[in-house]
């Protein structure tokens, strides 16, 4: 009750400030101060009434109680009349003792005088009187109990249980009803809280079990040490044994070799040779177990009896290489009738099935049925505290965090869950161009400007920890990415205008010169710049980039329409290849990472497959209002013009579903293997401007769609997964 009196008193505090009511705020402040009930704290009347018996200040007791006694007492109902009585009683002994005790009988011979009209008809006081007279009261069989330290404090305690259970009974007004109102609701939230946590363990161990299952039946060579770890990265540049014709063997022997960055990564024993010849197949692999047999078949065969010739080998001999090889063909053929493993879905990387026998792909069959929605729109929030067009709008990997970014530079970190709440506010002097979240610690926010430095924000401690000066000349900072690891950061530094005349830096097929940019990596422990990329065939502003899930690769979209893939272990390109007609806007890795995803200046949202140098597996011509430039009309002629910043698209977690931009709300679209590439399902709307970028929060078992648009607004659509 106390507790809630206090909160109560300051939100009322807070209204009269916000009201300006100055008046009325002394008014209340000095009554609080004088407050003799003190705010309905039990402890607080205890003290008070303690501090008057031990200063032996009769009339002050006196006072309070009659107070208490108008003021919280009168109203309990007769049948308390007696334990209130009892309890007076029990105060002005205690009142009593405490004088005696403290060698103060002049304190009792004043109490019995002041009090002794009052108390001489009441028979629980007759033999009190000689108390005062008494040279040992506290030895006397009558008195001697109310001297025990046991008395005292069990009095203490029962007036204490009293006060308690009457403030408890009280009628509340409507302000502490709300407060309990409140309180009960944040604990329902806590518990409904800690119940999804609990509900997305379970999903997520049960998605792993599912992903360790399908990890087995997928065939994924030995890499070295240093990529080993990357298990959702495939490795498909080895030709597979046909599992139908035994002369597929014959025809990978004459296959040319392939120069591909990701040969790099097998070990050198399958390498092909100077010569150009492939080495027999590796031993251990389900895909080659039908070769395998065919060579043991033919060592049958040409395998004979030591020191006799093929034309003198005796019958016995014979019979038994007749029946070795009929076993061996007998093997062969029942591994070849084995039906092929099934999979939920082809990997980016993998052939497709090489006969009509193999089982089709259950993602984009004209003849399936439509399969139901896969998400249900459970609720649609909004955050305005922005006044202009976003830009960035990110969320942590944590999912507790967004930070979103307009166009004046204004950043607004805020939490969603349980409620919405803004964290902080940054406000910056010179322009702010970009954002990104850092992965260790998870609070730390990095900061691109227009003037050429980088800053490190703690949004705990709502300060700057440090800010780098990255390059003079390249004063636009277009994008950042954090490693994984935490341990550093690339950023992509742009100049303020394209070079006179535009020279050699025309884009291919856009028609318009680029700018010139850096691509520069950072340390964060030592805040100092490691290296600076190598921007084949010219220096270029990358205007969009991203890790896969353990850093060992970096991918980023240009202005020229090039996407290059470049080796974190070697900080060297891997490959590059001409993307899009114009600018790319914005990349991403898929969830098996065998793939890349890319949107461009031309609309079109593009699938590379990255085993065989940038081999388009899919492309989508997608509406413009999804790519940009995005327009946003007015009254009286007034347009606004934005060219796409945040990223365009994101993924759920895992890999289905992508998330798109559109002139009213975000799009869903499911990832299919067949034609169309993209299959919408679901329109999440809620905005009146066009979207610019997009977000998805899979952290929670209940996945957060982000859309920000032009004019200010975030919308929070909550999708439950069927």
């Amino acid at each position: 009750m106390g507790s809630a009196v206090e909160r109560t008193d300051e939100h009322v505090r807070e209204y009269l400030i916000y009201r300006g009511f100055t008046s009325t705020l002394k008014q209340l402040d000095g009554e609080i101060k004088a407050d003799k009930e003190k705010g309905l704290r039990v402890d607080k009347i205890m003290e008070q009434l303690q501090q008057l018996v031990q200063a032996f200040d009769l009339n002050g007791l006196k006072q309070y109680w009659l107070y208490l006694d108008r003021r919280l007492f009168s109203r309990l109902e007769d049948v308390y009349r007696c334990t209130v009585s009892k309890l007076r009683t029990s105060l002005f002994r205690y009142y009593v003792v405490s004088s005696i005790q403290r060698g103060n009988p002049e304190r009792t011979q004043e109490f019995f005088q002041r009090q002794g009209a009052e108390l001489q008809g009441q028979a629980e006081w007759r033999d009190w009187f000689s108390l005062a007279f008494l040279p040992n009261p506290e030895q006397h069989p009558t008195f001697a109990p109310y001297f025990s330290r046991q008395w005292a404090d069990t009095f203490l305690v029962s007036l204490h249980n009293f006060l308690s259970v009457l403030f408890q009974c009280m009628p509340q007004p409507v302000l502490l009803s709300f407060d309990a109102e409140v309180q009960r609701m944040t604990g329902l939230s806590e518990d409904n809280e800690e119940l999804r946590q609990q509900l997305f363990a379970l999903q997520t161990e049960t998605r792993d079990q599912q992903r360790d299952q399908q990890r087995d039946q997928l065939v994924l060579h030995k890499l070295p040490s240093y990529v080993q770890h990357m298990d959702r990265l495939g490795d498909t540049e080895l030709e597979l044994v046909s599992s139908q014709r035994a002369a597929a063997a014959t025809a990978n022997a004459n296959a040319p070799p392939r120069n591909n960055f990701f040969s790099s990564f097998l070990p050198q024993g399958r390498r092909l040779p100077p010569g150009g010849k492939p080495r027999p197949p590796s031993p251990g692999r389900r895909e080659e177990q039908p070769a395998k047999i065919q060579a043991k078949v033919e060592a049958a065969i040409s395998q004979q009896p030591p020191g006799q010739g093929q034309a003198g080998s005796q019958p016995a001999n014979q019979t038994t290489r007749h029946r070795r090889v009929q076993d061996h063909e007998k093997e062969r053929k029942e591994l070849l009738a084995k039906p092929r493993p099934q999979t939920p879905e082809r990997r980016g990387g993998d052939p497709p099935p090489s006969s009509p026998s193999s089982p089709p792909s259950d993602l984009g069959d004209p003849s399936d049925p439509a399969p139901p929605p896969p998400f249900i729109k459970l609720s649609q929030e909004e955050f305005g505290e922005h006044h202009s067009s976003i830009m960035h709008c990110r969320v942590d990997s944590s999912g507790r965090r967004v930070a979103s970014l307009d166009v004046d530079g204004v950043i607004k970190v805020w939490s969603f869950n349980p409620m919405m709440q803004t964290k902080a506010t940054i406000m910056s002097k010179s322009p702010l161009l970009s954002l990104e979240w850092a992965a260790k610690p998870e609070r730390l926010l990095l900061l691109g400007s227009g003037v050429g430095t980088v800053r490190l924000y703690d949004t705990d401690a709502k300060k700057n920890l440090y800010e780098m000066s990255i390059d003079d000349a390249h004063p636009r900072i277009l994008s950042l990415a954090c490693s994984p690891s935490g341990s550093s950061f690339v950023c992509s530094a742009a100049a303020l205008t394209r070079p006179p005349g535009g020279g050699a830096s025309q884009l291919q097929g856009g028609g318009a010169s680029s700018v010139p940019g850096q691509l520069l990596l950072w340390d964060t422990k030592t805040v100092k710049q490691q290296l600076q990329f190598s921007l084949e065939p010219e220096p270029v502003a990358v205007n969009c980039t991203a890790f896969n899930h353990n850093g060992n690769l970096l991918v980023t979209g240009a202005a020229d329409g090039v996407i290059r893939l470049f080796d974190m272990q070697r900080y060297d390109s891997a490959m590059s290849w001409k993307a899009h007609d114009g600018e790319v806007y914005s990349v991403e890795f898929s969830y098996d990472e065998n793939t890349v995803f890319s949107i461009g200046e031309d609309g079109k949202l593009i699938q590379w497959n990255i085993h065989r140098c940038g081999g388009k597996q899919s492309e989508t011509l997608l509406p413009p209002d999804a790519t940009g430039p995005f327009v946003l009309s007015g009254y009286s002629g007034y347009k606004q013009v934005q060219v796409p910043r945040g990223r365009l698209f994101a993924f759920d977690s895992e890999g289905r579903h992508i998330l798109t931009c559109s002139g009213s709300g975000g799009l869903i679209y499911r990832v299919t293997n067949g034609e169309p590439a993209l299959e919408r399902v679901l329109a999440l709307g809620g905005h009146r401007a066009p979207v610019v970028t997009v977000d998805w929060c899979s952290a929670l078992d209940c996945g957060t769609c982000l859309t920000a648009s032009m004019d200010g607004r975030v919308q929070l659509s909550t999708l439950l997964a069927q």
